[in-house]
């Protein structure tokens, strides 16, 4: 018993990374390939984790109760804007086009994430994709609803943002500050905040730049894209170290 609770404790901490499938070439090859840019597990990698790849699956809930089993923690990525459908909303001439097997692959993780309480971190786009889920919506323009291009400049170029760190949350205790500059990338913002969720981070504009789930388990979600501030990867520790928990705690069940 002993034995086997000690290798659990001892096991390094795998994360999946949701991805997309896109067209890529290499060589003589142009074929469909899971794509993520390498910071996100390089990230993963440097806190102490094992990163593994998730791209869609044709099966969305029978793939996911068999890839959460072999997981110890969940990021959901940046990318292309959640289909306003599953919001109840029309489509703004500027959103996106659909990617709708993506959506359902996290949609499909996130339901089975939350009910083994598994510790997720959420990045921009996953946020969004959180929110949603939990019945919230979006502003699927943000330029039409503050009057800037503040958090999207284009090109590829990350824009600088402030933002204000609620005390006493799970992400002031993660980054040990009020306030933080970081990258954004992003159009859509949250409107409506989703079910069981709280507000832990805004900008002066006062949209919602991170949240957290008021129920148990680590769930941390940010507007902003902490994989290209290779200095600073609190927020990839911290998912790390839950993962960690999670698996030890995990494993010793299952091996009791």
């Amino acid at each position: 018993m002993v034995s086997n609770g000690s290798e659990a404790a001892r096991r390094t901490p795998v994360v999946g990374l949701t991805t997309y499938l896109e067209q890529a070439k290499q060589g003589v090859w142009d074929v469909r390939a899971a794509f993520l840019p390498q910071e996100y597990f390089d990230a993963v990698t440097a806190s102490g984790g094992v990163a593994v790849l998730l791209p869609p699956q044709p099966n969305p809930e029978a793939a996911a109760s068999a890839v959460l089993d072999g997981l110890d923690g969940l990021i959901f990525t940046g990318g292309l804007d959640v289909q306003p459908e599953l919001y109840g909303a029309e489509r703004h001439p500027l959103t996106d086009p659909p990617r709708a097997d993506r959506d359902a692959w996290e949609l499909a993780l996130l339901r089975g994430a939350e009910e083994r309480r598994m510790p997720v971190l959420a990045i921009c786009r996953g946020l969004q994709l959180v929110n949603v889920a939990r019945g919230g919506t979006l502003h699927q323009h943000l330029p039409e609803v503050l009057g800037t291009e503040r958090f999207r400049v284009g090109g590829g170029v990350f824009a600088s943002n402030t933002v204000h760190i609620d005390e006493g949350t799970a992400l002031a205790a993660i980054i040990g500050q009020p306030q933080l500059d970081v990258h954004s990338y992003h159009h859509q913002g949250v409107d409506r905040l989703g079910d069981g969720l709280v507000a832990t981070a805004h900008t002066d504009d006062g949209l919602v730049q991170a949240f957290e789930s008021t129920g148990e388990g680590y769930l941390v979600g940010v507007q902003w894209h902490p994989e290209h501030d290779v200095e600073d990867r609190r927020l990839f520790a911290g998912l790390v170290d839950a993962a960690a928990e999670y698996s030890a705690r995990t494993r010793v069940r299952e091996n009791a």
